[in-house]
């Protein structure tokens, strides 16, 4: 049925494979070669564009990846190996006694019915857990940093002014040979890029301006700063991101909130060739988190651990 859910899919796959683990990879190549109809007009449905088969697979990966948790709650028969890397997903024939088969068409109606309670997006804090959730499908390590935590020394306004809603580190040659990281790290190249994001329900004509240049106050210091919204409203208001983003390279991210592995980038950042380690320096001492975020930074120089 090749209307059904990409969550149906996985769930029949893995069921009639009992007890073989799989990684999202592997199911991936499987359901695209499996579902050729299917995924050739979700590819050619997909609001990015991709330039080779690679980068499709990887989206698919991705956002099996991100419907992991659904897919726990909803499907137990389904049983998911977290740990060691990479996660591992297999149908336990153990609970075949106990649990009815389901039929491709079962699935399909619990997804629909799921499908039914869309979240809801009262304030930017909801929004946090779910651009996390984006960010780990692009391979980087994020951390909110809690506004409240931070020193009110300079003013109770002045930490809008000061640090991003999030940050992210991106290990570069975490998939290199670790002779390799060895000798980048000696030679004192690039072991990490920083990324900062700044998070707002919905931009607007009245807010665009003050949004973005919060965002260019807090995100600076980074490699890579974004400002996150799940609507921008009207063509005006993403003329004038694309304009002020021009001139002062900040990007911005459209973030679905109902499957956050889908998020797209509206407008890609400019990359800083170096972060500003003074900037950080103070964020440092105002903020906990932030400090808890260098911490981890130091432990990848120093070991080339990362600690999620």
């Amino acid at each position: 049925m090749e209307n059904s859910s990409q969550i149906s899919k996985i769930i029949i796959y893995l069921q009639s494979h009992p007890n073989q683990r799989f990684t999202a990879r592997e199911i991936a190549d499987a359901l695209i070669v499996q579902y050729p109809e299917f995924y050739t007009f979700k590819r050619q449905n997909s609001r990015q564009k991709f330039a080779s088969d690679a980068d499709f697979t990887n989206q698919i990966v991705a956002e099996i990846a991100s419907q992991t948790a659904r897919i726990i709650k909803n499907y137990p028969i389904i049983e998911i190996q977290n740990q060691p890397r990479p996660r591992k997903y297999w149908f336990s024939s153990d609970q075949q006694d106990t649990i009815l088969t389901l039929s491709e068409q079962d699935l399909v109606d619990q997804e629909e019915e799921g499908l039914q309670f869309k979240i809801e997006i009262r304030s930017e804090k909801d929004m946090y857990p779910l651009l996390r959730q984006y960010l780990e499908t692009m391979g980087l390590i994020s951390k909110r940093v809690d506004e409240t935590r931070s020193k009110k020394s300079k003013g109770p306004k002045a930490n809008k002014w000061l640090h991003p809603d999030t940050v992210a580190m991106q290990a570069i040659p975490d998939q290199w040979n670790h002779v390799v990281q060895s000798c980048v790290q000696a030679g004192g190249g690039d072991m990490v890029h920083f990324w900062a994001f700044e998070v707002k329900k919905k931009i607007t004509m009245s807010s665009v301006r003050e949004d973005f240049f919060q965002t260019v106050s807090n995100s600076s210091w980074a490699n890579y700063g974004y400002l996150v919204c799940t609507a921008i409203e009207g063509d005006k208001t993403e003329e004038e991101l694309r304009m002020l983003s021009a001139l002062h390279g900040i990007g911005v991210i459209n973030l679905i909130t109902e499957n956050p592995s889908e998020s797209t980038i509206v407008i890609p950042a400019r990359f800083r060739e170096k972060p500003d380690w003074r900037s950080i320096n103070r964020l440092v001492q105002e903020n906990p988190d932030m400090e808890d975020f260098i911490k981890r930074v130091a432990t990848y120089y120093k070991s080339g651990l990362l600690i999620k």
